[in-house]
């Protein structure tokens, strides 16, 4: 359910803090994470919230920092109050494993939904687990799968492999073996290794 991702810069943004953005990208990408940190606080700073979000994910992880995750938290916390859905997500991340604040499914549940109507896949399938599982809310395996449908929709190979799961059970959606086939394939296809397993094992049957 982890989904620490580096914000991505969005389409039609323009303006000093989107360049400083786009210059802590490329430090943090060749690995020069002390350089990268200075970029995103600045364009933290400047109210930039996707700078916020990579700030937090740099004290999560300890790189050109040390790591400070009351601080990620809060890192998250801003961005998210910014309207960035990876923010919301990474949020929702911290009270479903109870790092940094105090572990409560019910919120994080919360900020998975935030950020999959922000638009933000993993989140998405972040939430299908949850009411799979009815973690922190009710269980309901046909929302599950319509969560999972979307995050797939989006790319996201997880969301793939749990709606080809679904599909092979015929949990909340009606049994189709093929559909299954297809969307375990794609999980595989986007380099999740587990799809590559069922969608091999589903061949054989």
């Amino acid at each position: 359910m982890k989904k620490f991702a580096l914000a991505l810069l969005l389409l039609g943004t323009i303006g000093l803090q989107a360049d400083i953005f786009l210059d802590g990208m490329s430090a943090y990408q060749k690995g020069q994470y002390s350089k990268a940190e200075q970029f995103f606080k600045k364009a933290c700073d400047g109210g930039f919230a996707g700078g916020c979000s990579n700030l937090g994910v740099m004290y999560d992880n300890g790189q050109g920092v040390k790591q400070n995750i009351a601080m990620a938290v809060k890192l998250y916390a801003k961005a998210c109050d910014g309207g960035l859905a990876e923010g919301c997500n990474n949020l929702g991340v911290m009270y479903a494993n109870g790092k940094g604040v105090k572990q409560d499914d019910a919120i994080a549940a919360r900020f998975y939904a935030k950020a999959c109507d922000g638009g933000f896949a993993g989140a998405c399938g972040n939430l299908g687990v949850m009411y799979t599982n009815g973690q922190g809310i009710k269980q309901d395996i046909a929302t599950a799968a319509k969560l999972f449908s979307k995050a797939c929709d989006g790319s996201d190979a997880k969301g793939c492999l749990m709606l080809g799961l679904m599909y092979a059970e015929g949990q909340g959606v009606k049994q189709d073996v093929t559909m299954a086939k297809r969307l375990l394939g794609k999980a595989c296809n986007q380099g999740f290794q587990l799809g590559c397993k069922y969608y091999n094992m589903l061949k054989k049957q």
